[in-house]
């Protein structure tokens, strides 16, 4: 794709809290973009990647995480990953090399690991140098498997295994081998710990002639020490479950499932209505605030024109909304 040139801007986000939305694009549009929302002034900024940089952000724009004090944003069909300074929003470097990479997780200041859609390997790589060291053959069978969200409990980290599969691996990265999987059900789209150090993750069962089968949603609870799953709450019908988030404390589980739900992780029961309806919106993304469990959910319209993000208070009151890319899938936090 085409990076620019375009007139560079100056900004400066110090100190205050703030949050990022990470505006896909279309696939092979070349038109993701980074949106930029202060929660204090209700005030978003567009295309803050191209602004501060006088390039476009790439293809495809899945993930963004924050890593002392720099942000790094994922792009997936451009093979990249940018680091940002956090207050300029300017690049500080990058990432490249990469088959399809979908997230990626620190486990020190020297090393990360990144997941990959179209490449059965996990890749390691140095966040000092920008460089990839490494890879992690992960047991995939028909070749069109990924590996997902990441989490760390331990010396392990866990990720799912969401296209065609029905597994979570379990990664040694004392060793950066793949040591176990967890079998749960079909197409785990995301992965999260509680409170209790329990993992869970929400499944989509797949679609009418998936390789990997086609069956009810779901969200389990897995204990990571025996690596078993539970399966607590399944979905009938063709209702897809995704993006699973928890509050800042662990208390709580949120989701898309139409509209969006919340779920105490030590409820006995689910509950019977959502906390906040769809209402024909087409909800795409979804945070939830870590430090006021305010509910941030993207709503990607029609996938052509600009999305719009609403903002709820923890109870799923209306609060504020605004503008962001086309097709808003994710969100990151920065810190103040």
């Amino acid at each position: 794709m085409e990076y620019g040139p375009t007139a560079e801007e100056d900004f400066s986000a110090v100190g205050a809290r703030g949050l990022f939305v990470v505006n896909e694009g279309n696939f092979n549009g070349g038109n993701a973009s980074l949106t930029y929302y202060d929660p204090a002034t209700c005030e978003a900024a567009q295309e803050v990647f191209r602004r501060a940089n006088g390039m476009l952000l790439g293809d495809t724009a899945q993930s963004m995480t924050v890593h002392e004090g720099t942000g790094w944003i994922v792009v997936n069909n451009s093979g990249a990953i940018y680091a940002i300074d956090l207050e300029t929003f300017r690049v500080k470097g990058r990432i490249e090399g990469l088959t399809s990479p979908r997230y990626i997780h620190f486990l020190s200041d020297d090393k990360a690991y990144v997941t990959q859609l179209w490449d059965r390997r996990i890749c390691i790589v140095d966040p000092r140098t920008f460089r990839i060291t490494g890879y992690i053959d992960t047991p995939q069978q028909s070749g069109k498997e990924s590996t997902e969200q990441m989490v760390r409990i331990g010396r392990y980290v866990y990720t799912n295994c969401w296209s065609y599969n029905n597994r979570i691996l379990v990664i040694d990265t004392e060793t950066d081998t793949v040591c176990d999987t967890i079998e749960v059900g079909v197409q785990p789209t995301s992965l999260v710990v509680d409170r209790h150090g329990m993992l869970w993750t929400a499944t989509d069962g797949g679609y009418e002639g998936n390789p990997a089968g086609h069956e009810a949603a779901a969200i389990y609870r897995i204990d990571p020490e025996r690596r078993t799953a539970e399966r607590m709450w399944e979905f009938p019908g063709d209702r897809r479950c995704s993006e699973l988030q928890t509050d800042g404390t662990g208390d709580a589980l949120y989701f898309i499932m139409e509209d969006i739900w919340r779920v105490p992780v030590d409820a006995q029961r689910f509950p019977v209505r959502p906390l906040i309806e769809a209402q024909g919106t087409l909800y795409y993304g979804l945070t939830v605030d870590p430090v006021t469990s305010e509910i941030y959910v993207a709503d990607a319209i029609d996938y052509q024109q600009q999305g719009v993000v609403r903002r709820y208070s923890a109870d799923g009151v209306a609060v504020d909304e605004f503008r962001a890319g086309i097709i808003p899938g994710a969100f990151c936090w920065k810190p103040s």
